[in-house]
């Protein structure tokens, strides 16, 4: 694939259109539409090219298209605003999922789209987990007990936390 300049409009099955804002050395961050700040990888098949731009570089957003970000970010992830990393070792790589029967047929998703939905998942958990926390008809026996069965969620995903880059995105479930 062709280097990508910044300001190219870019599409991915997983995220949706996006635009690149940075190009380092082996990986392009994109602000996708639909999946937000993503790195992926220069050699990613999955992207293509939608809009080159044009031959005169923008030097930056207008104040209008800034806060209209900012509001779509806000909006969508309802506050949350702490973007989690994947590990290194995984960006670039495939999840293969292969059925015991060999008649039928596997299928591949990126890393990049497999941790998107493993942080989407957190994230929702922890709106949840506000949502029932500020809830005023729930009394706080209801909220205990709503709570230990997202405490249980988050130790059911522990097994993801080796994707992530930063032990302080870690799942953490019940101590014991």
């Amino acid at each position: 694939m062709e280097e990508l300049a910044v300001g190219t409009r870019v599409s991915h099955p997983a995220y949706g259109q996006g635009l690149v804002s940075k190009s380092h050395l082996t990986v392009y961050e994109i602000y996708f539409e639909h999946g937000g700040k993503v790195e992926l990888t220069k050699y990613n098949p999955d992207l293509k090219i939608l809009e080159k731009p044009d031959d005169e570089p923008r030097t930056g957003l207008s104040l209008a298209e800034i806060e209209e970000a900012i509001t779509f970010v806000m909006d969508k992830y309802q506050g949350i605003t702490h973007i989690a990393k994947i590990a290194d070792k995984w960006k670039g790589g495939m999840l293969l999922m292969k059925p015991a029967n060999p008649e039928l047929q596997s299928k591949e998703v990126s890393m990049e789209s497999f941790f998107h939905k493993i942080v989407m998942l957190r994230d929702r958990l922890r709106v949840l987990e506000q949502n029932i926390n500020s809830h005023p008809k729930l009394d706080d026996e209801d909220r205990i007990h709503l709570q230990q069965y997202i405490t249980r969620a988050y130790g059911s995903l522990t097994t993801f936390n080796v994707l992530f880059a930063d032990k302080e995105d870690y799942f953490k479930g019940q101590k014991k």
